[in-house]
């Protein structure tokens, strides 16, 4: 039990004290960070979302200070920056606090200052995003979430699987 650890990811607004795990007898340790496959996480995902993208923006000064043209720029911005902002946006934002949410405009918002263009803000890209998704989920007849056609022609939700994470 030595080397189990727990770490607790809650987003829900009103943060409540998890009690530790107990397995035969003996408690795991809850963390706040840790890494994983080479991949750094932590309890808040915004912040470490949000100090990526900040990295990145560094590499955003210098391409501009290198005097490359505003779509070069934005090419790099999307490729990068709103690539790391919209990797989990689906799930993250819509639970995030309204500073969260603050902290991931003002990211945009920096760019836009360093490039010179105005740039799609994070509501919008959420907003495309879960669209996106949506329209991914109808399309897919296998998909556990798929309203598919009764023979009536009414719209029915089809009964989730057995070992899907959906309720």
């Amino acid at each position: 039990m030595d080397k189990m650890k727990e770490m607790v990811v809650d987003l829900s607004r009103a943060q409540s004290d998890q009690s530790p795990l107990i397995i035969d007898g003996s408690s795991v340790e809850i963390i706040k960070s840790t890494k994983f496959l080479g991949v750094h996480l932590v309890d808040n995902l915004t912040s470490s979302i949000t100090k990526k993208a900040q990295q990145r923006l560094y590499f955003l000064r210098r391409l501009r200070k290198a005097h490359l043209p505003p779509p070069i720029l934005t090419m790099f911005h999307r490729g990068t920056i709103e690539s790391i902002l919209s990797s989990c946006i689906t799930a993250l934002f819509g639970n995030c606090t309204v500073l969260d949410r603050k902290t991931l405009q003002r990211i945009v918002r920096t760019a836009e200052k360093i490039i010179g263009v105005s740039l799609p803000s994070i509501m919008h890209i959420f907003t495309t995003r879960c669209i996106r998704k949506a329209k991914s989920i109808v399309d897919d007849h296998t998909h556990p979430s798929h309203f598919c056609q009764q023979e009536n022609g009414s719209e029915a939700f089809r009964p989730p699987h057995q070992d899907s994470f959906f309720p």
